[in-house]
């Protein structure tokens, strides 16, 4: 062979050796990962997923990519974040962070298999047929926080036994309004004042706060929501979903 022959040879094996390495690194399976929360707030989370996928022999970065979107607490950007993940051809779809985020997964793509982890009843969200047989390409857990407000109301009832109760709903999660109803129900069943305010962004959230303060509410129930999960990573206020205890004005 002569050398310039060898010369170009090599340089052409140069140029292909990273475009071959590129293109095994774009084989390996992506998994997405959609949540209506914030990175900083479900690192826990994430840890434990990236763990669990390490128990079954699967390693971000080795032999499987993760992709993340998060949402932060903003659930009329999970559609267009969903349909990203759907266009990068990722293998299947985690969506965590209860129903808004599950629901953009499920319209974005009906053949991508969905895991989704979700707080109320996934059949009743139109999630899947029914609990024994989903049906289509989704399935997951429900952990049945939202279902749950009632029996909130009466446990804060035994621990601050008058007064008002306030109620923090966030209007933009499905099955707001029968949490809603709920709490309307369980109040007038334990014969107590309920004074319900929505809050679905953090300007909302300081007119809510407000509004129970001029109410003089004793006592407040946070809903089963992951913006709440969000805000009260951030700003220490909320309490977190599914949380319920007395307030002193304001500064609760």
């Amino acid at each position: 062979m002569r050398r310039r022959e060898f010369i170009t040879l090599l340089g052409g094996a140069a140029t292909a050796w990273p475009l071959a390495a590129r293109a095994q690194q774009r084989a390996m399976p992506v998994i997405g990962f959609l949540s209506s929360r914030s990175a900083d707030e479900a690192k826990q989370s994430v840890t434990a997923f990236r763990s669990c996928l390490r128990t079954t022999g699967h390693v971000d970065g080795q032999n499987v990519v993760i992709e993340y979107r998060w949402a932060d607490g903003e659930y009329g950007r999970l559609p267009e974040l969903a349909a990203d993940l759907v266009q990068r051809g990722v293998a299947v779809l985690a969506a965590t962070g209860g129903e808004p985020s599950a629901l953009a997964a499920k319209a974005a793509t009906s053949t991508i298999p969905i895991v989704f982890t979700i707080g109320g009843d996934p059949v009743k969200v139109g999630l899947v047929g029914s609990l024994n047989r989903p049906g289509g390409n989704a399935t997951g857990v429900s952990l049945l926080t939202s279902l749950a407000e009632t029996k909130r109301l009466g446990l804060l009832n035994d621990v601050v036994p008058a007064g008002v109760f306030g109620v923090l709903i966030n209007p933009n999660l499905q099955g707001a309004q029968d949490q809603s109803r709920e709490v309307e129900v369980a109040g007038r069943a334990i014969g107590r004042p309920i004074q319900i305010a929505n809050a679905g962004n953090d300007q909302e959230l300081e007119e809510a706060f407000a509004t129970f303060a001029r109410g003089r509410v004793a006592a407040l129930l946070v809903v089963a929501d992951p913006l709440f999960t969000v805000e009260d990573h951030h700003t220490g206020r909320v309490g977190g979903e599914c949380t319920a205890y007395a307030i002193d004005g304001y500064q609760a």
